[in-house]
C-alpha cells in the first residue's frame, strides 16, 4: 500500500560522491526512517555542479531506489548545499518595541540584522539566531512575550554563490521533484550528529566529505561560525594514485580497504596488493607507505580546522569537543589523529534521533542525508506553530521563495 505522500519527510544530500536520498515518515514518537537510495555522482565537483544532466540521472536513480523500498511517491525534497562558495558571518539589528515582544518585531529586528551588502551574484541561504538582547539584557533565546523597549538580535548570516544554488534547484526540478529548502550540509549533519547539552557547552562539527571538509562551530546553543575548506576525501585518494603509481578506482578501494591516518597504529611487517598503471602486474608494497602518504595529508586538514576555530575566537569554548563525521571521517586513525592536532576530545558523529532502519543509516555517511529529514520536520513542525516561522520557512532566507518557483515555471 502506497503511503502518504503528506506524512513523508524527504532529504537529497547531494554530494560530490554519491547522492543520497533519505526518507523519513512522521510518527507519534518522532520520525522513522523508511526509504533509502544511494547513486554515484558524476556531475558535482567539490559541491558545486559542473554538469546538470549527470546530476540530474545520478538524482533520478537514487530517488527510484529510495521510492521503491519506502513504496511511496517522492515529489518533494529537502536538499544540501556545500562548496568552497559558502561565506558565514555575524551580524546584528535593532528595533524599538512598544511594551512586550510581539512576532511582528522579532520579525522586525531579524530583518534589521538581515540588512547587510552582500555582491549581486551571492545570495542568503540562512539567517539564523543565536541569541537577543532585551533592554540589555542578553542570552535570551524566545523573546515572544516579554517586555521591554528595545529588542536587539544577533545572528549568523550563511551566504553562498547564487549560481551554485540555481543550478543544484534546477537539477533537482529537473526530476520532478520540488525543493522545500535548501540547507547548509554541515547545518543539517548537526541535525543529526550533535546534542543538545554539546551545542550548549561548545562544539566544533567537521563534516568530511569527498570534494570539501565542512566546519560549524556551535557554542551557547546556537551556530556561532561556519566554513568551508576544499579538502577531502578525494584528495586522500588522489595522493594515494600519485603516491603508489595506482588507478583511481584501485586508490579508492585501497584507501577504503588498508588506509589508516596514523602510520604508528599499522604494522611494519603488515603488506597490501597494488595495481599497477598500464596493465602491468599488480605490486606488493608495505602498508606503512600507504599509511605515510595519507598521514601527512589528513594532519593538514585538521591543521586548517584548527586554523578557523582559532579564528573565531572559540578554541577555550568548545568543552564538548570536536564531532567527525561524513563518508571519509570513516578512515582508520582519524580520530586519533584528529585529538593530536586539534588538542581537544574527538568523537566520531552518526545518525542518532530516528527509528526505522536505523541499524541501516548508523553511519557517518548518511549524517547529511537523516539531518536533512530532520531538519525538514523541525520546519513543518515550527510552521504549525507559528504564523512568523511559516513565512521564514517558505522564503527559506529569499533563496527559495524567489528561485524555486522560477525554475518550476521554466523547467
Amino acid at each position: 500500500m502506497a503511503r502518504k505522500t503528506s506524512e513523508l519527510i524527504v532529504g537529497l544530500d547531494i554530494g560530490t560522491s554519491k547522492i543520497c536520498c533519505i526518507v523519513g515518515e512522521a510518527t507519534d514518537e518522532g520520525i522513522d526512517i523508511i526509504g533509502i537510495g544511494t547513486h554515484p555522482s558524476n556531475g558535482l565537483r567539490k559541491g558545486v555542479v559542473v554538469n546538470i544532466e549527470k546530476t540530474k540521472n545520478s538524482i533520478r536513480r537514487a530517488v527510484e531506489e529510495a521510492e521503491m523500498m519506502a513504496g511511496c511517491e517522492i515529489k518533494r525534497v529537502y536538499t544540501g548545499i556545500a562548496g568552497g562558495h559558502i561565506k558565514g558571518i555575524n551580524s546584528q539589528g535593532v528595533v524599538a518595541v512598544k511594551g512586550e515582544v510581539t512576532e511582528g518585531d522579532i520579525q522586525r529586528v531579524t530583518e534589521a540584522a538581515n540588512t547587510i551588502r552582500i555582491p549581486d551574484d551571492r545570495e542568503i541561504l540562512h539567517v539564523l539566531p543565536q541569541e537577543y538582547i532585551i533592554d540589555e539584557q542578553g542570552g535570551i533565546k524566545d523573546p515572544l512575550g516579554m517586555a521591554g523597549s528595545r529588542l536587539e538580535a544577533k545572528v549568523h548570516i550563511v551566504t553562498g554563490a547564487l549560481s551554485a544554488a540555481q543550478n543544484i534547484i534546477k537539477c533537482v526540478n529537473g526530476t520532478d521533484l520540488t525543493v522545500d529548502g535548501v540547507v547548509l550540509q554541515p547545518l543539517a549533519s548537526a541535525e543529526a550528529c550533535l546534542g543538545e547539552d554539546e551545542r550548549e557547552l561548545g562544539v566544533c562539527l567537521v563534516d568530511i566529505g569527498c570534494g570539501t571538509a565542512d566546519v560549524a562551530i556551535f557554542s551557547g546553543g546556537s551556530i556561532v561560525h561556519t566554513a568551508v575548506i576544499a579538502l577531502g576525501g578525494y584528495n586522500l585518494t588522489n595522493d594515494i594514485a600519485i603516491g603508489l603509481r595506482t588507478p583511481m578506482d584501485a586508490a579508492e578501494r585501497i584507501k577504503h580497504k588498508f588506509g589508516c591516518a596514523l602510520s604508528s597504529k599499522v604494522d611494519k611487517n603488515e603488506q597490501i596488493e597494488v595495481p599497477s598503471m598500464g596493465g602491468r602486474e599488480p605490486r606488493v608494497l608495505s602498508r606503512q607507505v600507504l599509511c605515510e602518504i595519507l598521514e601527512p595529508r589528513v594532519e593538514e586538514l585538521f591543521q586548517l580546522v584548527h586554523r578557523e576555530i582559532q579564528m573565531c575566537g572559540y578554541e577555550e569554548l568548545l568543552a564538548s569537543g570536536v564531532v567527525i563525521t561524513g563518508g571519509s571521517a570513516q578512515l582508520q586513525g582519524m580520530v586519533e589523529l584528529a585529538e593530536e592536532v586539534l588538542q581537544l576530545p574527538v568523537r566520531l558523529g552518526q545518525p542518532r534521533g530516528v527509528g526505522g532502519l536505523v541499524d541501516v543509516v548508523k553511519s557517518p555517511v548518511y549524517a547529511t542525508g537523516v539531518g536533512l529529514v530532520l531538519y525538514g520536520a523541525k520546519q513543518q513542525e515550527n510552521a504549525l506553530r507559528s504564523p512568523l516561522s511559516r513565512s521564514e520557512s517558505k522564503s527559506n532566507g529569499s533563496l527559495i521563495g524567489r528561485l524555486g518557483e522560477i525554475f518550476r515555471q521554466w523547467f
